[in-house]
């Protein structure tokens, strides 16, 4: 559960978290487009050498980016073994038996990894740099120009803020109760599948319980306190859009236009 970074908010004094939540979201937004085209082995070095100078720039480290990617490992684990043998393209590598290894398996096997990898980064530098206000102030002044169209865009933005915000909370929740579960005889780790299978049942269901039991909670809490999402309000917080924030959204949106010319081309 430690491993689990998505929705903690670190406190340092960068230049990244300095920037407009809005630029953020938006160069997020044009990364991750940049990084579905396939620019090759280049492009997506380019992507990753930018990823890692925002992850200096924002003082965090490598090592809590790579402490991201450990619960992936499974799921990049099973897609690597599936495409290598599934994907039947470019010249015959080697044969295991009845299952053949292409060159084009291989290299589209390490495209998708790849992909993963910079995904799982971008959002956890921006969930780490940008506090869940801010994101949703951001989100919200993003949606604003589709509530001409009867877009809910405060209740959206609300609730991808609180979603990203309880993500921390469930994974405490999660380790209080397989602690109090294992004081009580129940082993995560050892036993056959179908002892897991129960194991994991009785986290589960307490799991749920509580979830739904914090949003209650906090849907009571927001009513005792007459919030009203169609209510005209002031913000506490007003951002502010500055230079460098133009700047940074510049330098991002000329990289990932250069990057998706490169796979055109």
């Amino acid at each position: 559960m430690g491993n689990m970074t998505l929705g903690k908010y670190l406190p340092f004094d960068s230049f990244i978290h300095r920037l407009d939540p809005r630029m953020k979201i938006v160069s997020l937004l044009f990364l991750l487009i940049s990084v579905f085209f396939d620019a090759g082995f280049i492009g997506y070095g380019i992507i990753g050498l930018f990823v890692c100078l925002v992850v200096v720039l924002s003082k965090i480290k490598i090592t809590y980016i790579l402490k991201s990617l450990k619960p992936m490992i499974f799921m990049m684990s099973f897609l690597m073994i599936l495409n290598v043998f599934m994907i039947q393209k470019g010249t015959i590598l080697f044969s295991i038996g009845p299952l053949t290894v292409y060159s084009g398996g291989l290299i589209q096997t390490a495209y998708i990894l790849i992909r993963l990898v910079l995904i799982v980064a971008l959002t956890t530098v921006l969930t780490a740099t940008t506090k869940p206000l801010d994101l949703t102030l951001g989100l919200e002044h993003l949606f604003n120009p589709l509530r001409k169209i009867g877009f809910p865009a405060h209740e959206v933005s609300m609730m991808i803020s609180i979603a990203l915000r309880f993500i921390p909370t469930l994974l405490e929740e999660t380790e209080r109760i397989m602690k109090a579960q294992a004081s009580r005889g129940v082993d995560f780790k050892e036993g056959s599948l179908k002892d897991k299978v129960k194991a994991i049942v009785s986290l589960i269901v307490p799991l749920f319980i509580s979830a739904f039991q914090r949003a209650e909670d906090l849907a009571n809490a927001m009513e005792s306190r007459g919030y009203n999402p169609d209510g005209k309000r002031t913000k506490y917080k007003v951002l502010k859009w500055r230079l460098s924030d133009t700047l940074s959204l510049l330098t991002t949106v000329v990289m990932c236009v250069g990057i998706i010319v490169m796979s055109v081309i």
